[in-house]
């Protein structure tokens, strides 16, 4: 090999085109964006005793009271089996009542205590929306983070199946 040409060894970095960069990518970017939520909102919830998931449990229980435990695992995104310790927790800490439906005892149906009202009528979350530094800007970002969920979401649905 002649003495001018150099070999590059198999540890040397790859320079890689800007949009492989993990920085670039959407889906990082809020991966990331999320778990800094969750950090921002951890000692906000430790002091009145709730995790994120029961925070916005309940925060869809005061949307639309007294709901079916499906309906809300599909608003928060999540199966009945992740949902109900959570509710469970809430009910033994006296935020939310669970009943039977009487019309489809199957059902469980979640409504917030008074006590639960008075937790979640304190507005938490609102404390954060000046934290992102996004201004009047903020609707905007949520209202766009909200479509391309949604976007997500439906492009799984029409997927063609894979044999």
């Amino acid at each position: 090999m002649p003495a001018t040409q150099k070999t590059k060894s198999p540890d040397a970095p790859r320079r890689l085109p800007e949009a492989a960069k993990l920085s670039n990518f959407l889906c990082f970017a809020i991966y990331s964006a999320n778990l800094a939520f969750g950090r921002a909102y951890k000692p906000i919830l430790d002091a009145v005793g709730l995790t994120y998931t029961q925070y916005i449990a309940m925060v869809a229980l005061r949307e639309q009271g007294d709901q079916t435990v499906g309906l809300l695992g599909e608003k928060l995104f999540l199966e009945s089996n992740t949902l109900t310790p959570i509710l469970k927790k809430l009910e033994a800490m006296g935020y939310i009542s669970r009943q039977r439906d009487p019309a489809d005892e199957r059902q469980v149906r979640v409504s917030l205590t008074p006590a639960g009202l008075t937790v979640i009528e304190q507005e938490i979350g609102s404390q954060l929306i000046e934290a992102t530094g996004l201004g009047e800007d903020f609707p905007v970002v949520q209202k766009n983070v909200v479509r391309l969920r949604d976007n997500l979401l439906r492009s799984m649905r029409t997927e063609p199946e894979k044999e």
